[in-house]
């Protein structure tokens, strides 16, 4: 298939299986007598492995890594679980972040008086500290 077709087969942009093919997370396809790529059933495997991966917020790393692991089925399953709870601890901590920004903000929109700008606490929490002046 042209990439044209594979980009629409996995939902993929043109570009980005550009990029993957030259960091080496999808391997370069055959060439037909036109120059066109020529992909094939296992790049349409490897390109949506890598898809749902980055999808579950994998990085280019962690996906590489899986990749690597994948393609070597002797491997114990235990590795694969290493990269996958790496995840899973980052996600938490991004949680837990988010959870912290997300009082914050609710602390500071519950101090809105519905009165004029100059009196908004909103502004004036998102303006500059006066203890940095």
């Amino acid at each position: 298939m042209k990439i044209g077709e594979l980009a629409r087969a996995t939902g993929t942009k043109v570009e980005t299986i550009r990029f993957y093919e030259k960091i080496g997370l999808l391997p370069a396809p055959e060439r037909t007598e036109g120059n066109y790529r020529d992909y094939s059933h296992p790049h349409l495997a490897r390109l949506s492995f890598v898809r749902r991966a980055r999808d579950l917020g994998f990085t280019l790393d962690q996906v590489r890594a899986l990749l690597t692991l994948a393609d070597d089925r002797d491997q114990p399953c235990s590795a694969v679980d290493i990269v996958a709870r790496e995840h899973l601890s980052q996600i938490d901590r991004k949680i837990a972040d988010l959870q912290s920004l997300r009082r914050e903000l609710d602390g500071i929109i519950s101090q809105c008086g519905h009165g004029a700008i100059s009196e908004c606490r909103i502004i004036e929490a998102l303006g500059p500290s006066t203890a940095t002046h």
